[in-house]
C-alpha cells in the first residue's frame, strides 16, 4: 500500500468507476494480508476492508474476496461475509478459502444449495465430518464428487450404507467400486446388484440362452464372492466370511470354486468359521493334514459325506500344483477330479454330487478354453512351413449332405 501513496487509494476508493474501486478493494487487501507495521494502520486497512463489503458493484466485491481468497490471515468475518455474497463470489470463497472452519461448511451444507455443495467437494482439505454430511445430503452427483476423493478414508459402516443406498444407481456404484476402502460385503452386495442389472437388460437376455446366461452370471457371482474374500482374507478380515456365513452364502460350490482357483486364504476362513477351528490349524491341516483330519473339519463344516470326500481329495491335489497363477494346473486337476469321479463310481455319479460335478465340468470347460487361447498362433510361428493338412488326392469329390 505504501507504493501507492493512501491519498491515491482514497482517491480510486472513492471513484465512481467500478474498475478502480475494484483496484483500491484488491490493494487493501494485499495490503493487509502483508501488513508487518503498527496496530492502527492495521486497525485502518481492516476497516477499509469492510467498507468495500457495502460496494454495490459485485466486480469490487469480487476484487476483495479474490486479494483475500487463499490466505489463511483473511479475516473469518469478512470471508464469511463473502460467501454469502453473489455467486460467483461466494462459490470462491467456498471453495478457495482456508479460514472457513467446518462449523461454517456444515452450516452451508444445511442451506442446500447445490451449486456450493458442489465446490465445496473440491475443497483443498475436506475434513472427514463434512465429507459423511455431503454424503448423507441424498444427492447422487455430490456423493460421487466425495467418493472420488482419494485423501479421505471413509467408516466401513458409512460406506456399507451408502451401497444399499446407491446400489441401484450405476454411476454412484461405479464411484464406490473404485473406492480402495471398499469393505468386501459391501462391494459384494454391489456385485449383485450388478448382476441383477445384466440379468435383465433386454439387450443380455436377447443375445444369450437363459440356461447359459444364468450359468454366466452364477459363475460371475462364485468369481466375485470368493476374490473379495480373498482379499478381505488377506487383510485380517473375518467379518465377510461370518456375514455370508450368516445369510447361508457359502456352499460347496463355492468352496470348490475358491480352492480350484487357488483363492486359499478364503477358503481357510470359511472352513474356521464354519468348523469354530482356529485359523492355525486350519492351515495346518489344509498343508498336510491327513485325509481323516481333513474330513473331521468338513464333517463339522456341515458338508455331506460325498463333497467332503471330493474336498479332500482336491486338497491334496491342490498341494502339489500352484493353483492361484498356473492356469495349466487348475485345467490339469479339474479333469484330474472329473475322471476320478466317474471312475470311482463306475460313470453312476451319485445325486449329492451332482451340484458338485456339474460345476467341475462347466469349470473344465471353461478352463480348457482358457488355456486353448494362443496355442495354435504359438505353434504356427515356431513351425511356420509345416504342413497342417496333407495333399489328399480324391477321385470322386467330397460333398457334405444337404442341411
Amino acid at each position: 500500500m505504501r507504493m501507492v501513496a493512501y491519498q491515491r487509494y482514497v482517491e480510486l476508493s472513492q471513484s465512481t468507476d467500478s474498475e478502480e474501486r475494484g483496484q483500491a478493494a484488491h490493494l487493501a487487501a494485499l495490503a493487509y494480508l502483508d501488513h508487518r507495521g503498527p496496530a492502527d494502520e492495521q486497525a485502518a486497512l481492516y476497516a477499509a476492508l469492510v467498507n468495500f463489503l457495502d460496494d454495490a458493484s459485485v466486480r469490487v466485491r469480487a476484487a476483495l474476496a479474490y486479494g483475500l481468497l487463499h490466505s489463511d490471515r483473511a479475516p473469518r468475518p469478512i470471508m464469511l461475509s463473502l460467501a454469502q455474497d453473489a455467486p460467483v463470489i461466494s462459490r470462491a470463497v467456498v471453495q478457495y478459502s482456508p479460514v472457513l472452519l467446518d462449523a461454517d461448511l456444515m452450516g452451508i451444507i444445511r442451506s442446500g444449495d447445490p451449486d456450493m455443495l458442489a465446490v465445496m467437494t473440491v475443497r483443498s482439505r475436506l475434513s472427514l465430518r463434512v465429507a459423511l454430511a455431503l454424503l448423507r445430503i441424498g444427492s447422487a452427483d455430490i456423493c460421487i464428487r466425495v467418493l472420488a476423493r482419494p485423501d479421505l478414508e471413509f467408516p466401513e459402516d458409512d460406506l456399507m450404507a451408502l451401497a444399499e443406498q446407491w446400489g441401484e444407481d450405476a454411476k454412484v456404484r461405479g464411484a464406490l467400486f473404485r473406492r480402495k476402502d471398499l469393505p468386501g460385503l459391501a462391494r459384494l452386495y454391489l456385485v449383485e446388484r450388478v448382476r441383477e442389472a445384466l440379468g435383465g437388460m433386454r439387450i443380455v437376455k436377447g443375445s444369450i440362452q437363459p440356461r447359459r446366461l444364468q450359468r454366466l452370471l452364477r459363475d460371475a457371482g462364485d468369481a466375485a464372492a470368493a476374490t473379495i474374500g480373498e482379499r478381505e482374507a488377506g487383510k485380517g478380515r473375518a467379518r465377510y466370511v461370518a456375514s455370508m456365513a450368516e445369510a447361508d452364502q457359502i456352499n460347496s460350490r463355492l468352496m470348490l470354486h475358491a480352492l480350484v482357483h487357488g483363492q486359499v486364504l478364503f477358503f481357510a476362513d470359511c472352513l474356521t468359521h464354519l468348523s469354530e477351528t482356529s485359523r492355525a490349524k486350519v492351515f495346518t491341516l489344509l498343508d498336510s493334514g491327513s485325509r481323516a483330519a481333513l474330513n473331521a473339519v468338513f464333517s463339522r463344516c456341515g458338508f455331506s459325506p460325498a463333497v467332503r470326500n471330493l474336498l479332500a481329495r482336491l486338497v491334496f491335489h491342490a498341494r502339489n500344483a500352484d493353483l492361484a497363477d498356473d492356469l495349466a494346473a487348475r485345467h490339469f486337476v479339474v479333469s484330474l477330479l472329473i475322471e476320478e469321479l466317474i471312475t470311482e463310481h463306475d460313470g453312476d455319479i451319485p445325486p449329492a454330487l451332482d451340484e458338485a460335478f456339474a460345476y467341475l465340468n462347466e469349470q473344465n470347460i471353461a478352463l480348457a478354453r482358457a488355456a486353448a487361447r494362443g496355442v495354435m498362433p504359438a505353434f504356427a510361428s515356431e513351425a511356420p512351413d509345416v504342413q497342417m493338412v496333407p495333399n489328399l488326392q480324391h477321385d470322386t469329390p467330397l460333398a457334405l449332405p444337404a442341411a
